[in-house]
């Protein structure tokens, strides 16, 4: 893909992209996504909090670098992206905590699960 049709896909270049949505905003999709598992709320509120970081990540890239607002497709990758590491923070965060809350009936299966503790022989 050359650096053209990366803008014209995305609304900006690859740095800006990479910079805002992964570094910046993503950061605070992790935040978030944190704050969602360790407060017990069901998963799927992670959608609405990200549409707005979402369109809080398209806000920045137009009122610093230039890039295109309105970009639907632009708009559709940055939310994608922001909806993995949220989702991945949320597993991650709620694998820790259903193991250290639960030990007696929890143990570790992996980075981002968790299962019934076998019983004692």
């Amino acid at each position: 893909m050359t650096l053209e049709n990366f803008a014209l896909i995305f609304g900006t270049t690859p740095l800006v992209s990479v910079g805002i949505t992964f570094v910046l905003i993503g950061g605070c999709a992790m935040m978030m996504g944190r704050a969602l598992a360790l407060n017990w709320r069901p998963d799927w509120q992670m959608l609405p909090y990200t549409l707005l970081l979402a369109v809080a990540d398209r806000f920045l890239v137009f009122a610093l670098f230039q890039g295109e607002l309105l970009s639907l497709t632009g708009y559709a990758a940055d939310l994608a992206v922001l909806l993995c590491i949220a989702g991945f923070a949320f597993q991650l965060t709620r694998a820790r905590q259903m193991v250290r809350q639960y030990p007696w009936a929890y143990e570790r299966a992996g980075l981002l699960g968790w299962r019934k503790r076998s019983p004692a022989q």
